[in-house]
């Protein structure tokens, strides 16, 4: 070998060799555009303008209006725990994430869409689109993360999950922009609520629809179906041989003594996370007194310190090890909820606002890294199923801690918040029993019990009669 020979090895690009052996970057880019596609449904409709305006004008103000609106979340976020396992069991029984990931994208698109007609007196409407809307973002949600593990080396799991998520925030800030661009000519024009976010509705979609295309062009599901073609189940069958499943897996859990507490410990850490995402413009405007120009511009900031946040930590994360991140990023959590707490002017609530972005960003994506390094790679949408399973729990249970919280103190935020923290100390406490040592030989030692299951159908299923 030539030194030159030598050089070009030791120089080889350094980006490919963290992805897949046949996984090229522009594969990868087309993946983390979904996140990028995405995060505007849920900082337009979740975050930051339909669901003021749900409760201002198509719930008119209603003493119930706050509570439908979170009742219609939760409704959705209980819909994916149900489903989320049996879509990820059957992505993998039929190697159906793409086709899975096209439908959900769909629904999600259709139903953002239909919230156009979301008026005064149109209740049922509004709350069916966004309980279906949101249904379908969720399941998507899971079946795109379950695409990592193919892409990524077992090393690169954080850098590689860091790039969609802080893309997604930078896709959230897009969607905002030009929502808000659109809501300020509408305004300047003299228009009314009722006709301008609707419209925000429109864009939305749209955005979502065109920036998800580059996934379905280049991104390709590398599964391959755990049943042979000619003996796969079809309709009722296939359905119930996927519910067979994940009762099986979920049984089977206790082969993965340390992905079950880390999901465990998803729960309790995502709850916090969760309550702060959905309550944050409330508490700026109740406990800070913040307008909701200011609340706009604090989430379009912290929109920015997540993506920094999601990206900058993910080379932090391979470096130091999954457990060490998380435990950081709770220990930030821990803080943001002291100083927000403690916050009685703007600049200490300004800084608590951007410590919660940092720790968004890199919880997030940690955590999704974190699955797919105990998942087993054939069953990756199965397990990270049962992670949406895990997250979407969270989202019902955080919201409502600080609902109850702030109801049984007579509307103290401050005294909620301190509750609604508690989730991250116990989620630390869980974190330390993880061991991704012994957790990755587990999922490696699964895989290779599916392989020996694969090779034994295909011998016995013996030759196709001709």
């Amino acid at each position: 070998m030539t030194v030159s020979e030598s050089r070009g090895q030791a120089h080889a690009p350094r980006v490919p060799a963290m992805l897949g052996a046949d996984v090229r970057p522009r594969e990868v880019w087309a993946w983390a555009m979904y996140d990028f596609a995405n995060s505007g449904y849920t900082t337009v409709v979740i975050t930051a303008l339909f669901n003021a305006y749900f409760v201002a004008v198509v719930a008119g103000n209603a003493p119930w209006a706050t509570l439908a609106w979170t009742g219609a979340l939760s409704l959705s976020y209980a819909l994916v725990v149900l489903t989320a396992p049996f879509v990820g069991a059957y992505a993998d029984l039929r190697a159906a994430k793409k086709t899975l990931l096209a439908v959900t994208t769909a629904g999600c698109v259709v139903f953002t869409g239909l919230l156009y007609f979301a008026q005064p007196g149109t209740l049922v409407l509004a709350i069916s689109c966004v309980v279906l809307s949101n249904l379908f973002f969720g399941s998507g949600e899971n079946l795109i993360a379950a695409f990592l593990p193919s892409l990524s080396t077992a090393r690169a799991l954080g850098r590689v999950s860091g790039w969609g998520w802080s893309l997604g925030y930078i896709g959230g800030l897009v969607t905002l922009g030009a929502c808000l661009l659109y809501v300020n000519w509408a305004s300047a024009r003299g228009d009314a609520a009722s006709q301008f976010v609707p419209v925000t509705m429109l864009i939305t979609a749209a955005i979502f629809a065109l920036a998800s295309l580059p996934t379905f062009l280049l991104l390709r599901d590398r599964g391959v179906p755990q049943v042979a073609a000619a003996a796969a189940p079809a309709g009722e069958q296939a359905i119930g041989t996927a519910w067979a499943r994940v009762w099986q897996r979920l049984g089977q859990l206790r082969q993965f003594r340390d992905l079950r507490r880390f999901l465990l410990c998803t729960v309790f850490y995502q709850a916090g996370i969760q309550a702060v995402i959905t309550l944050t413009a409330i508490y700026a405007n109740q406990a800070m007194g913040f307008t909701m120009q200011q609340t706009l511009t604090l989430v379009l900031v912290v929109n920015l310190t997540a993506a920094a946040g999601a990206f900058l930590f993910g080379p932090v994360q391979d470096r130091i090890g999954h457990v060490r991140a998380i435990a950081l990023t709770l220990l930030g959590w821990i803080l943001t909820i002291l100083l927000a707490y403690a916050a009685r002017e703007a600049p200490l609530f300004w800084l608590a606002a951007n410590v919660a972005g940092l720790c968004l960003g890199a919880a997030q994506s940690a955590g999704r890294a974190m699955v797919g390094l105990l998942a087993p790679p054939s069953r990756a949408a199965e397990f990270f199923g049962l992670w949406g399973l895990a997250v979407k729990l969270a989202s019902i249970a955080g919201p409502l801690t600080y609902g109850m919280a702030s109801w049984l103190t007579g509307g103290d935020h401050r005294q909620a918040l301190l509750v609604t923290g508690s989730y991250f100390v116990v989620g630390l406490v869980l974190l330390c029993g993880v061991n991704t040592v012994r957790g990755r030989r587990a999922a490696l030692r699964a895989e290779r019990m599916v392989g020996l299951e694969t090779r034994y159908v295909a011998a016995t299923a013996g030759p196709a009669s001709g």
